[in-house]
């Protein structure tokens, strides 16, 4: 189980303590809820105290990024809150898309001429495509929020990952990172990863695996990445000279000269992630993705995102991570959508424009707490509110929709801001 953050009278973070010490002062009346998530407790009468160091240690990811916050104690470190933070990198792209392709409609139906503005246009140094600025932009959203309630005093990131291309630059990123091909040292890692650490022609795992020319040398292949597999001994033997395509497989070249979307995703926004880590002030540990697997087999772990950020660096070497440690499951969703009315399938409105954000203090997206005491309704519903201009509510809990809450029975739990949350289970 997590510890719960601490924050004094005066609002300034204090050591995190263990879930019974928090539990004794709600319960005495010396603490009370300051936030759900992550859950923080507030001392009523305390100001001020003696804290360890702390680290905030991250291992960033295409659609997962691994969140861990490291403590330094007497008997060593210890990880004392983890979170794995969901992206919507994937939804921002295909609302962008869906965007183009309405207003590329408009013109070429005539009925609501835009001049396209994609020509006149200047990208500034360093730009990301929204899709890529919103992992940087969320992760340093949580560091924000998490160094209100925790005092931090280092950082600690995977800055690399793959080798995409030879780096005759060692300051390339943005987008001219995306257009590279991996001409490396850790070409097997990569080959490992984008074709799921199994045999590519009969796909049998948890075997050692070779590095395997598609087109063999022989007959004048290539060591570019585009000509690469891996494949079990047996089936490695059994291709001998022949082609990939004349042994049965010809899908395997096509696929091979597909870039690894989520690596690329990693090494564009990792220099921007960095640039923007260095504005805290604080300390940053460095560390590759090849440091993170030895420190997480030499401390028996499994591969989960979060143990990953706990492994992270020089730091990651040894830390006590409790059995009962689960992590926060984060899922970034956006602040709702500024479309103020819905639309037929002919572009006319069909419902009234939005004229009021809140209703009785509610917003789309709180969650709450409804105790409802009669009625056909009668029962207690916790989950997220759609607010109604009259103050008839629908609240979604994870049995359904509950329909016509009235806001008088709503109990605030945490307001929204963008992002969804739920614990993983024990067992899973």
């Amino acid at each position: 189980m997590q510890r719960v953050l601490v924050i004094d009278k005066n609002k300034q973070p204090l050591m995190p303590c263990n879930p019974a010490r928090a539990r004794q002062l709600l319960k005495q009346g010396k603490a009370a809820v300051f936030r759900k998530y992550p859950f923080t407790i507030i001392l009523k009468e305390r100001d001020g105290g003696e804290t360890q160091p702390v680290k905030f240690k991250i291992d960033p990811g295409s659609k997962t990024t691994g969140i861990a916050i490291v403590a330094s104690f007497k008997r060593g470190l210890r990880a004392i809150w983890v979170a794995e933070l969901t992206h919507r990198g994937q939804q921002i792209r295909d609302k962008l898309l869906k965007r183009r392709q309405l207003r590329s409609g408009r013109r070429s139906r005539k009925t609501r001429y835009r001049k396209p503005r994609f020509l006149n246009r200047r990208r500034p140094k360093g730009w990301l495509a929204p899709s890529l600025r919103s992992r940087v932009r969320n992760i340093w959203t949580w560091l924000k929020r998490l160094n209100r309630f925790v005092p931090i005093t280092n950082l600690a990131m995977e800055l690399t990952r793959f080798d995409t291309q030879k780096m005759e630059n060692p300051e390339i990123s943005g987008i001219e990172y995306q257009q590279g091909t991996l001409q490396g040292y850790e070409v097997r890692k990569y080959l490992l990863e984008k074709w799921g650490r199994k045999c590519a022609y009969c796909g049998a795992v948890h075997v050692p695996l070779q590095v395997e020319h598609i087109r063999p040398r022989s007959r004048g292949g290539s060591n570019q990445i585009s000509n690469l597999t891996i494949a079990c001994e047996k089936c490695n033997l059994a291709k001998g000279t022949m082609s990939a395509a004349e042994s049965g497989y010809p899908e395997l070249q096509a696929q091979a000269k597909k870039p690894l979307k989520d690596a690329a995703a990693v090494n564009t926004t990792r220099w921007a992630l960095f640039e923007q880590l260095k504005l805290t002030g604080l300390p940053i540990e460095i560390g590759n993705g090849a440091r993170t697997k030895f420190n997480r087999s030499q401390q028996d772990y499994p591969k989960t995102h979060w143990l990953d950020a706990i492994c992270v660096g020089e730091s990651g070497r040894t830390v006590f991570v409790p059995q009962t440690l689960l992590p926060l499951i984060i899922s970034a969703g956006g602040r709702g959508s500024r479309q103020m009315c819905r639309v037929d399938k002919y572009g006319f409105p069909r419902t009234k424009a939005k004229q009021f954000k809140r209703v009785k203090g509610f917003q789309t997206g709180d969650m709450v707490k409804a105790i409802v005491t009669h009625g056909k309704e009668t029962g207690t519903y916790v989950g997220r509110v759609a607010v109604r201009a009259c103050g008839s509510f629908n609240i979604k809990t994870e049995q359904g929709t509950i329909q016509g809450i009235s806001y008088k029975y709503c109990q605030p739990q945490h307001r929204s801001d963008g992002y969804a949350y739920s614990f993983v289970s024990a067992t899973g």
